[in-house]
């Protein structure tokens, strides 16, 4: 496995494997892997001839007040997880690769980035959608894998690939989950034994969520209540958002009855303590 912080030699890899006819799984990461991570690179090792993991915070998607210093990082550690699943390359550039000094080009989109995530982190799609878009063209892999714990993130660039005709297939992979439920993420590291008990709201809420619709509830605004009230009644929990919209267009609905057989995507996004945690279902209606 070989480790490059450089574009030029990044993409003349991946181009020397693509004449060879040997297919690209790209997965793209900000590190501290985990095993939600893991099964992005395991389902990229069994579709393709070649795995590239990009390992790289990216400063422009986090907000001024947000965790960018904070972030975790251990390239030592994740390098030995890629390889142990036989990832071939990791792209692993510093902040002055990436972006020069006078850096002034963003991708950025109407619609699907206006709400949940969108709504309280206005920059960050933005952010998202630019970077993603350079390393689509540092790595011109045949596909790039996306998990679905991000969801509006997978629609985000879901769309920006068709929108923009980038010749790669977005692969969405399911949500990894702690065996207590948790979703995993990299932000949990942030969490203290009595944060990280508390956590555990998130999923206990959405599955009471699921449970209504199940059930036959299809007004949003009680489904939502529903959620919100399990969430309300943990002492460390503080909701940034609970909404269920369209997936393909991330537009809220109000009555699951008119959804006309699309998928519905659940979201929440929490704060336990000051760790921000995100999580979903989607559900075909």
């Amino acid at each position: 496995m070989k480790i490059s912080g450089k574009i030029k030699e990044t993409r003349d890899q991946v181009k020397e494997w693509k004449k060879q006819g040997l297919t690209v799984g790209l997965v793209p990461t900000m590190g501290y892997l985990h095993e939600g991570h893991k099964s992005l690179m395991e389902a990229a090792k069994r579709e393709n001839d070649k795995v590239v993991v990009s390992i790289f915070v990216n400063p422009i998607q986090f907000g001024p007040n947000e965790d960018f210093a904070s972030y975790p990082r251990d390239l030592d550690k994740d390098a030995a997880l890629c390889e142990s699943i036989g990832v071939d390359l990791i792209f692993h550039p510093d902040t002055e690769e990436m972006y020069d000094p006078d850096f002034s080009a963003y991708v950025d989109m109407e619609g699907l980035t206006k709400e949940l995530c969108g709504k309280s982190r206005p920059t960050h799609f933005r952010g998202v959608q630019t970077v993603v878009s350079k390393l689509f063209h540092i790595i011109p892999a045949d596909r790039a894998y996306f998990g679905q714990k991000d969801a509006q993130q997978l629609a985000v660039i879901k769309k920006m690939v068709r929108d923009l005709s980038i010749d790669m297939e977005i692969v969405g992979c399911p949500i990894i989950r702690e065996e207590d439920g948790l979703a995993k993420s990299s932000r949990n590291t942030y969490l203290n034994p009595e944060e990280r008990q508390a956590a555990l709201v998130l999923s206990r809420s959405l599955a009471e969520g699921k449970k209504a619709i199940e059930a036959g509830e299809r007004q949003v605004s009680e489904i939502k209540r529903r959620i919100s009230d399990v969430i309300g009644k943990e002492k460390l929990a503080k909701i940034d958002y609970v909404e269920i919209v369209d997936f393909s267009k991330i537009e809220p609905v109000a009555d699951l009855g008119a959804a006309g057989g699309g998928e519905i995507l659940c979201a929440i996004a929490v704060f336990i303590g000051k760790t921000r945690l995100i999580d979903n279902f989607i559900m075909k209606m």
